[in-house]
């Protein structure tokens, strides 16, 4: 089913459908006439021989440099080749995909004075599975993403290299194979392409739907850990939550007794003891607060994904050409920040409660989670594969908001560094993956040394999936392929049932 874009409705449904499913897209009708009437008004100007910045002027400290009529098309070109200088390891095809997706939505919204055949172009790349490579490095996050954007719109001229089918050909020879010609950008169009942050809220994109499925999954093995561990279940009572009325937190508190109920391993205050260690006894409080920050970062992708962020804007209906700075990727930086901030904390918490399984002190279960404990290690380094993790993470959940380099001889002296927030969440997003993986498998092996049959109907389901991908560690054995086997089923499974 085709998605017909707007520039003003796209959802998050929408972009999972055309990441994870390969859906087409085109522009909606209405949207053709805004795109048609906005590159009107710039064909206008030029006529007019009027001073319009990016337009009829160099850009950033050279917009005081006036461009002659006939140079206004090799000023586009110069501008794509001259920004496409990232460097670092390419962005993955599904961020790709999620970079053209949102720049043609912006584009759709009618600011842009883009051309009907460019934008068609960009539609007919991502339809035909054409993904440009894209440096991951080099962006500032003002004046928009200028490099990675730079990289993808290299492509549309023929130029660059582009991934089709897991093969890496050139610009002209991807369009070739699926049927396209390259065009030549007229005026203004090079910077309708590059100026924005569609590279770094495609990163936030991508990082939020798997974040959001990380932390369902992450509370579900959260609940194996806790009957492994004989946890104290009256924390998890409605009451408790409704007095603090945070949303969120009363949320994970229902999805505990939900995944519980049943339980013959779960105990209640006093039985065993009076109250368990705060990894299990507050997996609501962090949990939701976690759930908190997911919420808040789904509000600011969803406004900048239907935003026009680039400049300058066309507002035809006045036949103004106006500069402004909503390529500047601040509330995209704070929240990245704020979600690797969040991510870390997940990871956090589950590595506590792997060090409460391992531990027999804490567990009162064989060291280590071990069938022949002093001969075999068992899961002894499971925990410090954890601890690398989440010490890692502390490290890239350092804000990059609050850092700026001026740049173009000063004329763009306040930048957000958007893109490296994102990029970092992102990479804490998979290490934290890995963290949850390895809760999952020692609580698992941890229920081994319990009775599988006393868990609730939840767990045992849950169970059996995990055992789809890790047997039980009868013996010591390489650990790292178990790690790596459970991550990519959680990649899998997310694809599979999303919740957006």
């Amino acid at each position: 089913m085709t998605i017909y874009l707007d520039g003003h409705h796209l959802t998050f449904k929408q972009i999972k459908k055309v990441l994870d499913y390969e859906e087409e897209i085109e522009i909606h009708k209405e949207a053709w006439k805004r795109i048609e009437t906005s590159r009107q008004t710039i064909e206008k100007l030029i006529q007019e021989d009027l001073v319009v910045y990016g337009v009829t002027t160099g850009f950033g400290k050279l917009s005081d440099v006036i461009i002659p009529q006939n140079q206004v098309e090799q000023l586009q070109m110069n501008l794509i080749r001259s920004h496409a200088v990232g460097v670092g390891k390419p962005l993955s095809e599904r961020i790709v995909r999620a970079m053209i997706l949102l720049r043609v939505n912006a584009l759709a919204k009618g600011y842009s004075g883009i051309c009907k055949e460019t934008l068609q172009l960009l539609v007919d790349c991502l339809n035909a599975g054409i993904h440009p490579v894209v440096p991951s490095q080099g962006s500032l996050g003002a004046s928009g993403d200028l490099a990675p954007l730079a990289h993808l719109a290299l492509v549309l001229m023929g130029e660059g290299e582009a991934m089709v089918k897991g093969e890496r050909l050139t610009g002209l020879d991807a369009l070739e194979r699926k049927g396209l010609n390259p065009i030549r950008l007229k005026a203004k169009e090079g910077l309708a392409l590059i100026n924005g942050t569609q590279a770094m809220t495609a990163v936030g994109v991508v990082t939020y739907l798997d974040a959001s499925d990380l932390a369902n999954w992450a509370e579900q093995f959260a609940s194996l850990t806790f009957e492994a561990l004989n946890g104290v279940i009256d924390a998890f009572d409605d009451q408790i939550h409704q007095v603090r009325a945070y949303p969120e937190q009363i949320e994970v508190a229902q999805n505990m007794r939900g995944y519980l109920e049943g339980s013959q391993l779960t105990t209640h205050q006093g039985d065993l003891r009076v109250q368990d260690a705060y990894s299990l006894r507050c997996i609501p409080q962090v949990h939701g607060a976690i759930r908190q920050v997911l919420n808040y970062v789904k509000e600011k992708l969803e406004i900048e994904m239907n935003s026009a962020t680039d400049n300058p804007l066309i507002f035809s209906d006045h036949g103004e050409v106006i500069s402004g700075g909503n390529f500047h990727g601040q509330p995209i930086a704070f929240a990245m920040d704020f979600l690797k901030i969040a991510l870390a904390e997940l990871a956090n918490i589950a590595e506590r409660r792997i060090e409460r399984l391992v531990n027999p002190q804490l567990s009162g279960l064989p060291p280590f989670l071990s069938v022949n404990p002093g001969l075999e290690s068992g899961f002894m380094i499971m925990q410090y594969v954890a601890a690398a993790l989440v010490s890692e993470n502390k490290t890239l959940a350092h804000p990059a908001s609050v850092d700026s380099i001026p740049s173009s001889a000063n004329q763009e002296d306040h930048v957000s560094m958007g893109m490296t927030a994102a990029r970092h969440a992102y990479q804490v997003l998979k290490n934290s993956r890995r963290v949850v993986a390895i809760e999952a498998i020692c609580a698992a092996q941890a229920l081994e040394f319990r009775e599988i049959e006393k868990c609730s109907p939840h767990s045992k389901s849950l169970y059996r999936q995990i055992r789809k991908w890790v047997p039980p560690l009868t013996g010591d054995r390489v650990l790292a392929n178990d790690v790596e086997r459970l991550t990519a089923w959680l990649k899998k499974a997310n694809k599979e049932n999303s919740k957006v």
